[in-house]
Order: structure tokens, then sequence, then C-alpha cells
């Protein structure tokens, strides 16, 4: 098995964002599924497997990368700004899909999840070109970790929206 791999992730409590029982399940399923299949390998060194916080400071994502025995082994620290346009998309066709749900015709759900998958992309690809230069993933660790990033933003972005 590759050492380019994360085998643990956790999220900052003091900065995750409120969230209801569909973006917390979400949550869980992201981190899940990261840790069955991913790939993480940092550009400039060679200490992997890798533990991951993630957190917010201000208007800044911080990805505290450590070794296995939980040594720092880098810090990335990437502006937010970038990320918010498709974040606020991202939260109001969830909050569509998750109200089609309940009371639409499968024909219109699907057409919202799709939207929905979308928008989850473009974000998952901007995360990867962040994160270019310092860090390469493969697309679902990005989507993955994309979906970890909204957990971290929602409050903000819910509460302000």
């Amino acid at each position: 098995m590759s050492n380019d791999r994360l085998i643990g992730v956790e999220i900052d409590d003091e900065t995750l964002g409120a969230s209801g029982p569909d973006a917390e399940h979400e949550r869980r399923v992201a981190i899940f599924d990261l840790l069955e299949s991913n790939s993480f390998k940092l550009l400039d060194k060679d200490q992997g497997p890798y533990l991951l916080v993630l957190s917010k400071i201000e208007r800044r994502l911080v990805f505290a990368v450590r070794d296995e025995k939980g040594n720092e082994v880098h810090t990335f620290i990437l502006s937010l700004g970038p990320f918010r346009g498709v974040i606020r998309d991202y939260f109001m066709i969830c909050d569509s899909y998750y109200d089609a749900i309940r009371t639409q015709t499968p024909h219109q759900i699907e057409a919202i999840d799709m939207a929905r998958r979308g928008i989850h992309n473009e974000g998952s690809e901007l995360l990867a070109e962040r994160l270019e230069g310092k860090v390469h993933v493969d697309f679902q660790t990005a989507r993955r970790l994309f979906t970890l990033i909204c957990a971290l933003h929602a409050g903000q972005t819910r509460s302000a929206g």
C-alpha cells in the first residue's frame, strides 16, 4: 500500500460550522470514504502516510499535515476567498436538493442532484488547483476534501445567506 495517502482526518471542532443532520451525514461519509481510498502526496516530502487536521482561521483554510506518529510535517494555508462563490452556490443547491427530496418528483430530484454534483465537481477542481505545487490529490480525494471544507465553512455561509 502506498505511503502517499491519508490514514486519519480530523476537523477542528472549534471551527466546524453549524450544520444539520444531512450535512453531518455527508461529512461522516466523506471522511469514511476518504480514509478507504485516497491519494495525498506531498510534493517535497516523503513522510507518509499522513494525518490531516483541517481548520479555519479567519478567512483561511488550514491543512495541518502530520506523520502517522502525529509529528508535524507541513502546514498549508489557503485563502477561502476563491472558494466563497462555489461554496455559496453549493449550499444553495444542497438546500434545494434536500427540499426536493421531500416534495418533488424523482425526475426533478435527479435534475437538482446533477446540478449539485456539477457544482461540487467545480469546487473539487478548484481545490486541486489551489493545492497544485504543494500536494497532489486525485479527483475523488479532492471531492471528499471539498465536502469537508464545506463543513468548516457551513456556519459562516448559512448564517450570512
